[in-house]
């Protein structure tokens, strides 16, 4: 179906007034008599935002989330593309599962899909997985990981670092020693003295870090560390850029925003992995995202049904929800405390992983590219709470956000409007 479509009285991530023009679904230069016109004044239009580490539970644990619920979420939070990560069940590690997860994303048609491949087989740390042939399949697989699970043994890493680099692929690591995390709950430290619950040491996370990007450095091939949680990481990848060792970092909003301290009343929705940190890790984080030793923002989205979180502390789930909340969440952590601009924001959630994860439809407003964006108001709040995602393990459910994700368009296709 032909979309033609003229938004008047928008704002641009310099604060201009613009007016952008949708043809056949790609931003236009044209002017089209029969365009349908919306008034946008008071919003501000930013290219959809990309996410590179998402959990949307299917195949296998449709309990959590769906595909469909999960981009319902996704178009909520203002995100166009998301990268899934591989712990469903059957394990995404072959071509035939990532396509099968390709497939479902775009027959939704909310929020495209792309799915992340297992670096094992069944993520067990063993054997390499079909990394080629999921590249080479419709999904065209660029991204591996094992989250959930390190990939401990060094030769298979540097494996798989040599395999990927023949299609300029990325592995993605969950750097967690798992000897030294042997049944860890929360952030080691004096809180879990405290609490009596086994300590999460920091240097679990840090020494595969300090591993990982020495075999990078020696293979000379794409390396990205997720959900980066401490201090001592964020020296070790600035130390390592400076080398010019290709590795790039991600970091959540809520190890932006959040604290050990909120584990003292037991309460297994800020259960995660890796653990809430130190308010001097959430500063160091915040200061590797503004001076680009961590590259972007994504939300480790993970839903869990109710079972697995209102339990207790010792047998809940870890994981938080994050695609609903994620822009807001983020936006209070970094532009309320005035450490970067809301375009700089916009850039470690759109267009730089966009860059890094080559999804080439997504991260830019440019005249004949697809027309992925949202539009948001910078002037409203909301009280957080799900409303799309199939679960509730929100840990900012009751707290006041800035800006209001108000419509999101999917190829100049509006696939959430906030007044519905």
């Amino acid at each position: 179906m032909s979309i033609s479509l003229r938004l008047t009285k928008l704002r641009n991530l310099k604060g201009e007034e613009v007016t952008i023009a949708i043809e056949n679904g790609v931003f236009s230069s044209g002017e089209n008599s029969e365009a349908k016109v919306e008034d946008c004044s008071g919003l501000t239009i930013i290219p959809g935002l990309v996410d590179l580490h998402t959990h949307l539970r299917e195949p296998g644990f449709e309990d959590a989330e769906t595909i469909l619920t999960g981009s319902k979420a996704a178009a909520a939070g203002g995100f166009t593309a998301v990268s899934a990560m591989p712990n469903t069940n059957p394990i995404a590690d072959t071509a035939g599962v990532v396509e099968q997860i390709y497939r479902l994303g775009k027959a939704h048609e909310i929020c495209d899909v792309y799915p992340i491949g297992a670096i094992t087989v069944g993520s067990q740390g063993e054997q390499l997985a079909e990394l080629r042939a999921m590249n080479s399949s419709a999904a065209e697989t660029r991204i591996f990981s094992d989250d959930g699970n390190c990939l401990s043994s060094a030769i298979l890493m540097r494996r798989a670092l040599e395999y990927v680099k023949s299609f300029d692929g990325i592995i993605a690591q969950h750097a967690q020693d798992p000897e030294l995390t042997v049944d860890s709950q929360v952030n080691e430290g004096a809180i879990s003295s405290r609490l009596g619950l086994k300590g999460w040491p920091a240097v679990a996370e840090e020494a595969i870090i300090a591993r990982d990007v020495l075999l990078a450095d020696h293979v000379k091939s794409r390396l990205h560390i997720c959900h980066v949680s401490t201090a001592g990481s964020v020296e070790i990848i600035r130390w390592a850029k400076a080398r010019g060792i290709q590795v790039t970092a991600e970091v959540t909003p809520h190890h932006l925003l959040l604290t050990e301290e909120l584990v003292e009343n037991y309460n297994p929705v800020f259960k995660v992995n890796p653990p809430l940190r130190t308010q001097r890790d959430v500063e160091a984080l915040r200061a590797g995202l503004v001076d680009g030793t961590i590259d972007v923002i994504a939300t480790d989205h993970a839903p869990h049904p109710v079972e697995r979180k209102e339990c207790e502390w010792a047998n809940a789930a870890f994981g938080m929800l994050g695609l609903e909340s994620a822009l807001s969440v983020s936006f209070k952590a970094m532009v309320d405390s005035k450490l970067i601009s809301f375009a700089e924001l916009i850039n470690k959630m759109s267009s730089r992983p966009a860059e890094i994860a080559g999804y080439s439809d997504h991260g830019s407003i440019e005249i004949g590219k697809p027309a992925n964006f949202a539009l948001v108001n910078l002037e409203r709040s909301w009280v957080s709470k799900p409303r799309m995602s199939k679960s509730n393990n929100d840990p900012y459910h009751g707290m006041n956000l800035p800006l209001v994700v108000q419509s999101t368009f999917l190829r100049g296709r509006k696939v959430y409007n906030n007044n519905e």
